[in-house]
């Protein structure tokens, strides 16, 4: 669809860019003409539909998305002011008693095109004389809100004009050889020198009149780099020039990366656009970010990358104050360009499912860990500042406070940090000296938004802390070898499914990943169980107080996991971390000199729980995925540099290996193999089995499982074999071979072990079985289910048949009427 403009004829091909510029055109011409305003008006019917002059406020009748078959837009025009006045009236007079969510919603509240100021008693009287320049204020933050906008469209369009008469456009590869070539290459690492001895190799060996592959690999990348593909178009814009240098930012359009995932097969199944009250018996559910306050509040005022690092001449520059701020008003600068492209007012147009959908993107929340959110924040990121929190202004000396009260602490909020950075006075609430670009934006309070990650702040952060505290406070009580206990201890761990094992013990190690924090997590409450003797010592930590600290851990992280929330689980979750939090306290903070004034400990116990009412569920709170693609975007790509233009080497790499995925054919997928057995063990043939098996069992060497699996194996089998009307001895003149093996990967990924040596230990995996509905009552079960031990784990090969894949196990509280011992089809559990 096509839209031309009635003062240029300029013809537009989407809703935004067409209001944008008829709104701007319409300001030049002289609005006293009745023929051109009513043109206009003509034109803009196209898009807005008339509103009722009956509705009480149509905001209530907005959406988040719009069909392109039904288009609806709501006009705010006059609104705003009458809307703004009622919310600046409406705050509170004391901020301080304000809850979190209340001090959150201020800021959410607010209109985009408008920033009230915040309003305390001493600003009060002197409201006079600086109403004019909080006016002339709010009109230059919207100004240059939207002046960026401007420009981002322009540069963009510039930028993809450019890009469009450098690039050839090729589609794909001339030859699916050259494909797979270029796709060995790029996927491996290769270098040039390899990749020419293949081509030289391939050449020799095919026989071909005419080589399908390139004189040479430069050949291929400077192919790759020619070839224009519209989802992967990178871009690059200068955004600060400082000590005569170029700072670049390489970035795709934030745009285009939300509609390549929306190009993802399927995903309209997974996407929600509106608001739901999720509740149960009527108790209200937070689970994802649509079932939040945030949400909900946001959905009612809507309408119907690579950065620069910014290097110094010399380490005095580097430590210099001006130079710090010149790297934190490019961040945001940078941040103000990629985003800002997200709040047009007139929305953008998303293609879902084959349908046109009018959406609004906004901003919910920012997950990174604390110095990164700090710098978001802005805020101070020593952790020895007079205000280290950046959600509220808690002295560092309260910290470790866990009985303030509301009234006691001062959430932060656009408005109040505004005030102070207007006054020059941020030093006093350690703030930057730099203006914060999201006090611009609308529906986010940046100070609230950047949530706990749940990665860092708990698994490397908190946990890690409790270890590392342990360790000292032991130390100091009963010496350095109960500390070689414990890593004695953590060697004597079995290795089990999905647990991290630590052979060789785990205080040697220098540096842990959040997966073996987590493994920790779960065995070192047996690791200081009964540790060591309770002395009688003024002050000394008795050991079942250290063995507490880790049980009320692994109960408040536990439901710190949880998917869903119910408001009663919220407050069962802050209950556990206050009484966590309160023995934590108790037991360290004497023994160390910091004495635990960490802003971790502070936010968890103080702003977790709201931060579920108002964004959701923890688990949406990681960055585990993002430090992922990290490793795969910019750590990895930047070891394959020469350390020349690093960036725009790490760019090039990125875009090949792009290319590679989007242009190799998909593959057939493989039919996954039900079972993958691991080592034979032993193998023997119908004939010769009795002998066999009297020798095995006389193996001193033999554990006594497999002793007693080779004792009932022959007997057991022809137990199974007579419940499907077979008989053992009908076999015996036809070839049976049994294989034993000491373990085997079930078809859903679980793996069962029966063998004497894995990993130099003896394991005989306990399994459970869920029973047939004919057998139920034939045994002793947990709800059909009935645990026991496997003794042998066969496969059965026979002439002219499938083979049989069975084990031989060993129930627990077993109750039968038939035998003792059964044989189990693997395929059957």
């Amino acid at each position: 669809m096509a839209f031309e403009c009635p003062f240029c004829n300029r013809v537009l091909s989407s809703r935004s860019a067409y209001s944008q510029h008829v709104k701007r055109c319409s300001e030049n011409y002289d609005s006293s003409s009745s023929s051109s305003s009513e043109e206009i008006q003509n034109e803009f019917d196209i898009i807005t539909p008339e509103q009722d002059d009956n509705s009480e406020d149509n905001r209530n009748n907005e959406i988040i998305y719009i069909s392109d078959d039904e288009p609806m837009f709501s006009s705010r025009s006059n609104e705003t002011s009458d809307i703004m006045q009622v919310e600046i009236d409406e705050l509170p007079q004391s901020m301080n008693s304000l809850t979190f969510e209340e001090f959150a919603s201020i800021r959410y509240e607010e209109p985009a095109s408008r920033e009230p100021e915040f309003e305390t008693d001493e600003s009060k009287s002197k409201s006079d004389e600086t109403e004019t320049e909080t006016e002339s204020e709010s009109k230059s933050d919207k100004t240059e809100f939207e002046s960026d906008k401007t420009d981002n469209e322009s540069d963009e369009s510039e930028e993809s004009e450019s890009a469009e008469e450098k690039t050839e456009t090729i589609p794909k590869f001339s030859n699916n050889t050259y494909s797979d070539l270029m796709t060995l290459i790029i996927q491996h690492n290769l270098n040039n020198k390899a990749g020419n001895a293949i081509i030289r190799f391939f050449n020799k060996h095919s026989n071909l009149p005419i080589s399908p592959l390139p004189k040479n690999i430069e050949q291929g990348r400077k192919l790759m780099d020619r070839m224009k593909l519209i989802n992967l178009l990178n871009k690059e814009k200068v955004i600060l020039k400082y000590n005569n240098k170029d700072y670049i930012i390489y970035y795709r359009p934030i745009i285009n990366c939300i509609k390549n995932i929306l190009s993802i097969k399927d995903i309209h199944k997974y996407i929600t656009f509106n608001f739901k009250n999720d509740q149960t018996n009527n108790n209200r559910n937070y689970n994802e970010q649509y079932t939040s306050n945030w949400w909900a509040r946001t959905e009612k005022t809507l309408p119907t990358a690579y950065l620069p690092i910014i290097k110094a001449k010399d380490d005095t520059q580097k430590i210099s104050e001006e130079h710090k701020n010149i790297v934190r008003r490019t961040f945001h600068k940078s941040l103000k360009f990629l985003l800002s492209s997200l709040y047009d007012d007139n929305g953008i147009e998303l293609e879902l499912n084959n349908s046109i959908f009018w959406c609004f993107p906004r901003i919910s929340m920012i997950i990174s860990d604390w110095p990164e959110a700090c710098t978001f924040a802005l805020t101070y990121k020593s952790t020895k500042s007079n205000y280290p929190c950046h959600f509220c202004l808690v002295s560092k000396e309260d910290l470790s406070n866990i009985n303030l009260n509301s009234n006691q602490i001062e959430p932060r909020s656009h408005n109040n940090m505004k005030l102070y950075y207007k006054n020059n006075t941020g030093k006093n609430v350690s703030i930057e000296n730099v203006r914060n670009f999201f006090w611009s934006v609308p529906n986010i309070n940046i100070y609230a938004a950047t949530v706990p990650d749940r990665m860092h702040h708990l698994d490397l952060g908190l946990f890690q802390h409790q270890l590392n505290f342990t360790k000292i406070l032991i130390n100091k009580q009963c010496g350095k070898s109960f500390i070689d206990k414990i890593n004695n201890r953590v060697k004597l761990i079995p290795r089990y499914k999905d647990l991290k094992s630590f052979p060789n013990g785990f205080l040697h190690l220098a540096l842990l990943t959040a997966s073996e924090y987590r493994s920790l997590m779960k065995i070192m409450i047996f690791i200081v169980d009964e540790l060591y003797e309770d002395s009688g010592s003024p002050n000394f930590i008795k050991n079942n107080k250290i063995t507490e600290v880790y049980l009320k851990w692994n109960k408040m992280y536990l439901l710190s996991r949880k998917e869903n929330y119910e408001e009663s689980d919220v407050t069962l979750l802050q209950e556990s971390i206050n009484e966590w939090a309160k023995l934590f306290i108790e037991l360290f903070k004497e023994h160390l000199k910091s004495e635990l004034q960490f802003s971790k400990l502070h936010s968890w116990v103080f702003y977790i729980c709201s931060s579920i009412r108002e964004f959701g569920a923890i688990n949406g709170y990681t960055t585990e995925t993002y430090e992922s693609l990290h490793k795969d975007y910019v750590k990895k790509p930047y070891k394959l540099t020469n350390k020349k233009e690093i960036e725009k080497q790490i760019m090039k790499i990125i875009r090949r290996k792009a290319i590679i995925t989007e242009s190799s054919s998909k593959e057939i997928p493989k039919t996954p193999i039900a079972l993958k057995y691991s080592k034979k063990l032993y193998e023997f043939c119908i004939q010769n089995a009795e002998i066999y098996i009297q020798t095995r069992m006389n193996d001193p060497d033999l554990e006594k499982e497999m002793k007693l699996g080779f004792e009932k194996f022959l007997e057991c089998l022809d137990a199974y074999l007579d419940f499907y009307d077979r008989k053992l001895s009908e076999h015996e003149e036809i070839d049976m071979i049994f294989h034993i093996y000491g373990g085997v990967t079930l078809k859903f990924g679980s793996i069962m072990r029966a063998t004497n040596k894995f990993h130099k230990k003896l394991i005989f995996s306990n399994i459970a079985v869920e029973m047939n509905a004919d057998e139920i009552f034939e045994y002793t079960s947990d709800n059909g289910v009935c645990f026991a031990q496997v003794l042998l784990i066969t496969e059965i090969i026979m002439n002219y048949e499938e083979p049989m894949h069975l084990a031989l196990v060993q129930w627990y509280d077993f109750t039968s009427s038939i035998i003792n011992d059964k044989c189990i089809n693997n395929n059957n559990k």
